[in-house]
């Protein structure tokens, strides 16, 4: 993930590029912003639909206990 600061010439959210010495900021797009949320919901997403699977399998070892 970028590093994200304040810009201090416009004050905007903005992601932050450091090349030889030199530190540029680069303003955030709302499309930017609605394209990470999309790719954390669908991880989430994932993690969820694996967690309910491990319970299920958790509860079937059980029961066979």
């Amino acid at each position: 993930m970028s590093k994200v600061s304040i810009c201090p010439t416009c004050g905007s959210k903005s992601k932050i590029k450091e090349e030889n010495g030199i530190v540029s900021y680069e303003a955030i797009q709302e499309d930017e912003v609605f394209k990470k949320v999309s790719q954390l919901k669908k991880a989430m997403e994932k993690f969820k639909t694996k967690a309910e699977d491990l319970e299920k399998q958790i509860e079937t070892i059980k029961k066979d206990n």
